[in-house]
């Protein structure tokens, strides 16, 4: 029997890999974790959740702060948004949390820590300027912003949730490309803030997985507060004219042009995937992620993938739920499926839209027979005395009137009353 190094060798410091190597690692296993950044945390700590919910507070707060007589309380002087302060605030967070997935802990609980770019030379071996060998692999590289060929993209500057928590100032206005969850939840966040915002959606709804009634309601909230939107909108040009960015789209036969401080691509996302020598030893993956089985497995059957690398469901949650998977097929070695019928989501704009099982589109397109109940947040007596009353709880029934395991399970919560 062929000797190797560590049991497992995990590739990604993310949620699912933090997930997978402290259990691994508190299980007794001998771990390895290679992350390329030189920090453990991955994209939810540094660049995604942490950072942007943290943002969000701050404008929620700040937005109350100007509705004060509606609560029957007297104006407040407002001052120009200092977001340097805002900024560092985010990195505040970010900073309490990093202990918890530092290094330190990680190497306390027996986790052997490198960073670098790693490569596999063969099926069990993994290439960092000296060869570590693994009897599992595990890939959990996350995913990094796709970017969209437009032209003259590439000769204008353009910030991706990877900058925009790190602005020096706020910006006078600011366009953002794509209309999904990161998308909405930041233009919404930088309009209460002050800039004057606008989203380009190519698609005739934003948050496009959602029903659209529901996706709707959040657009109108936001309209009202001053996000402008184009929807069936097609970016033919970007061009940079020094302190603004002239961006062209397409609206059926006509063309438009806006202008901008600063525009931010948040148009999807894209696994990492590249530059790991998946291809070398013949692992299935295409631009989308890697396939794997309901049970995390590559098409080998001792490499497992998870989180945002399989290009599945880009959630945290989603995430570490898969490195529990992970860890009882590779770790326990008892057989367990991934299973995300009840799988809960959640965009954090105002109102919140947050969903779990099936949609009324999907139950549509599937052809299950259903019908669908709702309450407006308006008759609720909790949400009038918070004052808010946009909003809705909609569930999806089965014929019989209820929620069906494994048929169809819907709420979809815009604003909760509370």
């Amino acid at each position: 029997m062929a000797k190797f190094d560590f049991d497992i060798g995990i590739l990604g410091g993310g949620a699912a890999g933090l997930t997978i190597a402290s259990g691994a690692a508190q299980l007794g296993a001998k771990v390895l974790l290679i992350d390329k950044e030189d920090r453990l945390g991955g994209d939810c700590l540094h660049y995604g959740c942490v950072p942007s919910k943290t943002l969000i507070r701050t404008a929620h707060v700040w937005h109350l702060m100007k509705k004060t007589r509606r609560f029957g309380l007297p104006d407040l002087e407002m001052k120009p948004v200092d977001f340097g302060a805002v900024a560092a605030r985010i990195q505040s967070v970010i900073g309490t949390i990093q202990k918890h997935d530092s290094e330190e802990r990680f190497c306390s609980l027996g986790v052997k820590v490198e960073f670098g770019d790693a490569v596999f030379t063969d099926e069990h071996t993994m290439s960092l300027g000296k060869a570590y060998t693994a009897k599992t692999w595990v890939i959990a590289t996350g995913s990094s912003p796709a970017v969209p060929l437009i032209d003259g993209l590439d000769k204008t500057p353009y910030i991706t949730n990877k900058k925009i928590f790190s602005l020096g100032r706020l910006p006078d206005s600011m366009i953002f490309f794509g209309g999904g969850p990161i998308g909405v939840e930041m233009a919404q966040a930088f309009c209460r803030l002050g800039s004057r915002v606008t989203v380009i959606e190519r698609g005739s709804q934003i948050l496009i997985k959602e029903d659209k009634d529901m996706a709707d309601a959040v657009m109108q909230a936001m309209i009202d507060e001053g996000v402008t939107f184009y929807l069936d909108s097609e970016i033919i040009g970007v061009l940079d004219l020094g302190t603004e960015k002239e961006v062209v789209i397409r609206e059926g036969d006509e063309t438009t042009s806006l202008k901008a401080e600063v525009i931010v691509v948040a148009a999807g996302r894209e696994a990492n995937v590249e530059g790991l020598g998946l291809e070398a030893i013949g692992i299935d993956f295409n631009k989308k992620g890697i396939r794997v089985d309901d049970r995390m497995r590559t098409n080998h059957s001792h490499i497992y993938a998870a989180g945002d690398a399989t290009g599945m469901y880009q959630f945290t949650h989603a995430a570490g739920y898969e490195g529990g998977i992970v860890l009882s097929n590779a770790i326990f070695h008892l057989p367990r499926k991934a299973d995300y019928t009840y799988l809960p989501w959640c965009t954090y704009t105002d109102p919140e839209l947050s969903s779990i099982g099936m949609g009324e589109a999907a139950a549509k397109k599937k052809g299950i027979a259903h019908s669908v109940w709702t309450e407006e947040f308006r008759a609720n007596d909790r949400s009038l005395a918070e004052g808010e009353e946009v909003g809705k709880i909609k569930m999806v029934l089965d014929e019989h009137r209820r929620l069906a395991s494994g048929v169809v399970t819907a709420i979809r919560i815009s604003r909760h009353p509370g």
